[in-house]
């Protein structure tokens, strides 16, 4: 294993100064965060673009790969995790067009996984929103069988607002979708799989490492605490509003220990990419690489 971070909290930080600071602080792996330049999605951290991948060339793609390995840093994926199944037309054709240039980008950078969400329309239900995304999706996945990359989605359902509710944005959270994707899609599509999720949604972390480890093509390591106060005020049914906080690794409620002692069980030997999205740590970039420490020195020991 190596660990690593996703550079999305650097939004106004050259990729090279990222990497840098990476490399420098015992890193040996980086997911590159590659929305549109121009995004105007309001969400946290959406909008980091540390790689133009509009027309992207074979040079510069190889010029980015490369400094990369000089750095001593594995590129474990690109991210961008837009919602491709969108109810407005206009804007899911936008960000399957931008998810396609990421992919293409990831295939001559030599980088082997795309990591984004499966999407979903939140008025729909998650057999409604299946049934679109075996419309959707094969043209994604044609682009990244074309291009030698695959696809990591990420099982996080996307409820953090009112604007989410009731179904969120991403459908594939839970192991019934799972195991759908993969029988639908075949071994184009796994998990980018975050166990801070399982937390709220109350899913047995251990047990789903264990049945789908292996169709784990990446590893996002974040952590989440319950609020018991904000639970017992809103309820499950709230889908985590005003209940799930997002917090780095060692200051939630994941048992690490059992985690990791489940990854080598499966044979799991990909990056960790520490995904940082606490609020506590994330006012300055000094913060948000104080953060990123915390979370290195938690999971470091565990990772050989």
């Amino acid at each position: 294993m190596k660990l690593g971070l996703l550079t999305a909290p650097f939004p106004e930080t050259p990729l090279e100064e990222v990497a840098d600071w990476t490399a420098a602080n015992g890193f040996n792996a980086i997911e590159i965060a590659c929305w549109p330049a121009s995004s105007g999605d309001t969400r946290r951290y959406a909008g980091t673009s540390h790689i133009d991948v509009d027309d992207i060339s074979d040079t510069h793609a190889s010029e980015i790969a490369e400094g990369m390995r000089e750095r001593g840093l594995e590129v474990s994926g690109l991210g961008y995790y837009p919602n491709p199944l969108h109810p407005d037309p206009e804007h899911r054709r936008m960000v399957i067009d931008h998810m396609k240039k990421v992919i293409v980008a990831a295939g001559k950078m030599s980088v082997p996984v795309f990591n984004t969400f499966i999407g979903a329309d939140s008025a729909r239900t998650q057999d409604q929103n299946w049934e679109e995304a075996t419309r959707v999706w094969p043209e994604i996945i044609s682009t990244a069988e074309d291009n030698g990359v695959r696809i990591a989605i990420e099982n996080c359902p996307m409820i953090f607002s009112k604007d989410e509710w009731p179904s969120g944005h991403n459908l594939a959270y839970n192991p019934r979708i799972w195991r759908r994707m993969f029988e639908e899609f075949g071994e184009a599509i796994g998990l980018n799989f975050d166990p801070s999720h399982l937390i709220w949604l109350m899913i047995d972390i251990e047990s789903a490492i264990i049945e789908f480890g292996h169709r784990f093509y990446h590893f996002q390591a974040k952590d989440v605490m319950i609020d018991y106060e904000g639970l017992y005020e809103n309820g499950t049914l709230s889908s985590g509003i005003g209940w799930q906080i997002p917090r780095l690794p060692g200051l939630g409620d994941v048992d690490w220990a059992r985690v990791f002692s489940a990854l080598y069980r499966v044979g799991y030997d990909k990056s960790i990419i520490i995904e940082h999205e606490d609020r506590d740590f994330e006012k300055t970039d000094e913060l948000v690489k104080r953060g990123f420490l915390i979370a290195r020195d938690v999971l470091g020991p565990y990772i050989h």
